[in-house]
This record gives structure tokens, C-alpha cells and sequence, in this order.
């Protein structure tokens, strides 16, 4: 089942006897046991048929006989595992996966890995009685989609440059971001679309001096500008890391690099290719690849290959991994 349908089934009050939430991402299955344990039972009956257990605290023997115990007064109890990951003996429930107590929600909420699925545990939790989901990490270019889902079902609209660049701000960190967006919420009238200047005021993103007015001076080879943000980015290098900098000039100069090797392609073919949402983004990059020729926007993502390296210190040649300075030193080689 994927995500949006098991939190259909919970809101439905349709119930599983058991869920296994494993995977590298954590914000699915915190949504998905905090949609259980919001549905599954009425608040007054949560105090005698609602048991939440830790991983690391708990073994196999105490979790059954939570798992097999009776619900009070009620048609079902809830038993949250969490932290499963780190539960020793977890292997030793296949025989309860294979044969649950029908009026028990079991939710496991393993954490930051996949289970394997292979051995004999792996098998129960493939069993009928078994919701398995697998929550998984989002690729750096999904983000932006699943900041706009996000906000489309909370009925908050957002436009797609404020999406772009709160991905770009916040990287894969889903919680982290729908934090934001929920502030956001809060800080604006009902139905206000949200858009780059309100990520700039509330997220605390500058205005001025972000890898998105990075990219757009390099476009057009502002060097005044260029060498402001730099100057800003090296005075602020906590928040305007090297190695997130460099990634997202990589991504920007390999769309560059696509664009020369599509030239001549139908703007709709482009903006597919790309990954791009608008024409608006798809005319920066235009003006880019006229500034770079193939030759250069090659060298410039070598160059940039070459600076990642170093600011990780694999780069063997030399000894100098002070970011702020490799930084200065990677944007005039880009620029000449």
C-alpha cells in the first residue's frame, strides 16, 4: 500500500491488525503512527488500551504479552513499538506476524533502515495480516513536487519558485520542512499562496544572498554580484556550506549541460527533460547557456567535481580545506 492509502484506510477507520513502518525516512511512519494513534481510539480510551513501547527498553516476551492482552471496555487496543530498529529480539515475533490478535493495532516503527526481507522474519511481514510500507528517502529533484503536495493538502497554495527554493534552503529533511511550511501557515491569511518573499521573511532565508540569486548571477555573469554573495556566503559559512553550495551549482550547470546537448528541442520537451515547472526557469537557463558555451559549462562541472573533492579532503594534492577560501577560489576559476 502506498502512503496516501494507508492514511485513507486510517482515516476511514479501517484498521489493520498489524503495521510495519520501516525505511530511511522517518516523516512517513511518524505520520502514519500518528495517524493510528489519533484514530484507531477515542480519547477516553486510550488510558487503558493504548501502550507505547520503546525498542531499547523492551524485549520480545514483554511485547507479546502487551500484543495478546484483551482490549477494555472497547473494540480494539493500540500497541506502538517505537524505535524498533533497536529492539534485540524483535525477530523472535514472526510466529505473532504470522498469527495476530485480531483486536490489536500493532504498529512498528523502524526507523532510518530497511528490514530485510529475505529471511524468515522478512517473509511473516509480507504476510496478509501486515500493512508493510517502506518509507523512502526523496531524491534531491522530488522535493519541490512533495513541498507543493504538501501544501495542497493542507489547502495552502505555493508558488513554484518558493517550493524550489525552500527545497534548496532545507535539502531532504521532510520533517524540517513541513515544519516550515505549518509556521508559514500560521503567519499568513487563509488561502495566501506562499511565495518567495514569505520563505525569505519567516524561514530566514536573506533576499539578497542565496544560492538561487547565486545561480542567477552566475547566469548571466554578474561578477559585482557574484563577488557580494561570495563575500556573504564566506562570512556566514555555517549556513552557506561549501559542499551545499557546490551541489547546487552542480545541478544547475548539468540542466546547462542538458541544454546544449537538447538544442533545437521543443520548449515542452525541454521543460520535461529539465525537470522544470515553468517557463520562467526554463528561460535563466537559455540566457546561461548562451554565457557558457558546451566547452565551458564542461569545465565548469569539472571544476566543480574538483572543489568537492577538496572541501571532503580527499583531494590529495593539496592541504588547504578552509571552505571560505576554497569557495572564493572555485567562483573566479568558474568565471575564467
Amino acid at each position: 500500500m502506498t502512503f496516501d492509502e494507508i492514511l485513507r484506510d486510517i482515516k476511514a477507520r479501517q484498521f489493520r491488525p498489524i503495521y510495519f513502518l520501516h525505511g530511511e525516512e522517518p516523516f512517513f511512519i511518524d505520520q502514519i503512527a500518528e495517524a493510528i494513534e489519533a484514530n484507531a481510539l477515542p480519547e477516553a480510551e486510550k488510558t487503558f488500551n493504548q501502550t507505547i513501547l520503546y525498542g531499547k527498553d523492551t524485549d520480545h516476551l514483554a511485547l507479546l504479552d502487551a500484543l495478546r492482552r484483551y482490549p477494555m471496555m472497547s473494540e480494539r487496543q493500540v500497541v506502538v513499538l517505537r524505535e524498533a530498529q533497536e529492539m534485540k529480539s524483535l525477530t523472535e515475533l514472526t510466529s505473532y506476524f504470522e498469527n495476530p490478535m485480531q483486536s490489536t493495532v500493532f504498529v512498528a516503527c523502524h526507523k532510518h533502515k530497511k528490514a530485510d526481507l529475505r529471511t524468515k522474519f522478512g517473509k511473516a511481514l509480507q504476510g496478509k495480516n501486515v500493512v508493510l510500507f517502506e518509507s523512502k528517502k526523496l531524491y534531491d529533484n522530488q522535493v519541490p513536487e512533495w513541498i507543493a503536495g504538501y501544501c495542497k493538502s493542507q489547502k495552502r497554495p505555493i508558488e513554484p519558485q518558493a517550493a524550489a527554493l525552500l527545497a534548496e534552503y532545507l535539502g531532504t529533511d521532510l520533517a524540517k520542512i513541513a515544519n516550515e511550511l505549518d509556521k508559514l501557515s500560521l503567519n499568513l491569511p487563509a488561502e495566501t499562496a506562499i511565495s518567495p518573499a514569505h520563505i525569505q521573511e519567516f524561514v530566514g532565508i536573506s533576499k539578497d544572498y542565496n544560492v538561487f540569486e547565486l545561480q542567477k548571477a552566475f547566469a548571466v555573469r554578474d561578477l559585482p554580484k557574484i563577488a557580494r554573495i561570495r563575500e556573504y556566503f564566506a562570512a556566514n559559512i555555517r549556513k552557506n556550506s561549501l559542499i551545499v553550495t557546490i551541489s547546487s551549482l552542480f545541478a544547475y550547470f548539468s540542466k546547462v549541460y542538458m541544454l546544449h546537448a537538447l538544442k533545437g528541442s521543443p520548449d515542452a520537451e525541454l521543460l520535461k527533460a529539465l525537470d522544470l515547472r515553468s517557463d520562467w526557469f526554463l528561460k535563466e537557463y537559455k540566457i546561461a547557456a548562451n554565457n557558457y558555451s558546451l566547452p565551458q559549462t564542461i569545465r565548469v562541472i569539472a571544476l566543480l567535481k574538483e572543489y568537492d573533492l577538496r572541501s571532503k579532503g580527499v583531494d590529495t594534492d593539496t592541504t588547504n580545506t578552509d571552505e571560505a577560501e576554497l569557495m572564493k577560489e572555485l567562483f573566479w576559476k568558474i568565471l575564467n
